[in-house]
């Protein structure tokens, strides 16, 4: 491998009419590697943080935690698409909109926890077949609910007394399209977003991020200089700085007893593992015949 190969996370600002694959192609592109991959996907019509995986980060992918995502969607009411979004066919049409006050009480309502089914045109599998494919051949299928947790929404009105703009704080799987049909079914006049902006994921703000136009115009030398270490994706994690002895039984598969190194952490625990202050793992707290101890689950140094 060479040393020069980039690695890090890139947070990418993404714009409208592309899918989140369309960007990682992209990516590759600009850095010249094929390994690249990305967290949490957006919709073609969607906007905002994407965080991207290039290099030794992208074996990152499988074991990030659920993390808050925050939002800015628009929520036009008194229609109802097939796909809960401005782009899809509409089915239904009201001009009873109810009042501010209404929307607002209604929009508040969703704070907590609740049971969403997901939509169908949506990256889900049922069966082995995506929804969405499912969709696009006039296929509908049961979905089972998720439970999803809104932790807050802000609501604001626009100039168009049907649209609404509204900050969404949430867990991790959540579909806001399918929260603006739920508010529209909710409030009697249906409901679809018409505009979606993710505002922050994993900790990564789009006041950080980058688009694909700014990217094309910078030096190679510039790109690699936007990269965040890969130990970012891990940073509400307990870290431990192992001696080179135990680094080195760490690196070949041994477990690390907590007793060794005075550690006390709960079984399944994760954990960021450093040699010499450069983080290389991303390590597990398992119990063993002999104790609890820490294992290294994924190396980012090989």
């Amino acid at each position: 491998m060479s040393n020069t190969e980039p690695s890090g996370v890139l947070i990418v600002n993404k714009h409208t009419g592309v899918t989140s694959h369309d960007i990682v192609y992209k990516i590759r592109r600009l850095y010249g590697t094929a390994r690249v991959g990305h967290t949490g996907t957006l919709d073609p019509m969607a906007t905002g943080v994407l965080a991207v995986l290039i290099g030794r980060a992208a074996k990152a992918a499988e074991y990030l935690v659920s993390d808050t995502k925050k939002y800015r969607a628009l929520l036009r009411l008194g229609i109802t698409t097939d796909t809960e979004d401005t782009s899809g066919a509409v089915l239904s049409e009201s001009t009873d909109i109810p009042s501010a006050e209404e929307v607002e009480r209604v929009c508040r309502s969703f704070v907590g926890e609740y049971d969403q089914i997901p939509p169908m045109y949506s990256a889900l599998k049922v069966g082995g077949k995506k929804l969405c494919d499912l969709a696009r051949q006039g296929v509908t299928v049961e979905r089972q609910p998720r439970r999803v947790e809104i932790f807050s929404i802000e609501v604001a009105s626009t100039v168009d007394s049907r649209v609404y703009s509204i900050d969404v704080s949430c867990s991790s799987g959540t579909y806001i399209r399918t929260l603006c049909a739920d508010i529209g079914e909710r409030l009697g006049c249906g409901g679809a977003m018409a505009a979606l902006e993710r505002v922050e994921a994993g900790g990564f703000s789009i006041d950080n991020s980058v688009s694909i136009a700014q990217l094309e115009q910078m030096s190679i030398e510039e790109r690699f200089g936007l990269l965040i270490p890969t130990e970012a994706l891990f940073e509400s994690l307990p870290a431990f700085e192992l001696s080179a002895f135990y680094e080195r039984l760490c690196r070949n598969g041994c477990e690390i007893y907590q007793k060794k190194i005075g550690a006390s952490l709960p079984t399944g625990q994760r954990v960021r593992l450093y040699g010499s202050g450069v983080f290389f793992a991303l390590g597990e707290v398992r119990d063993y015949p002999d104790g609890s101890a820490i294992k290294a689950i994924k190396l980012f140094d090989v």
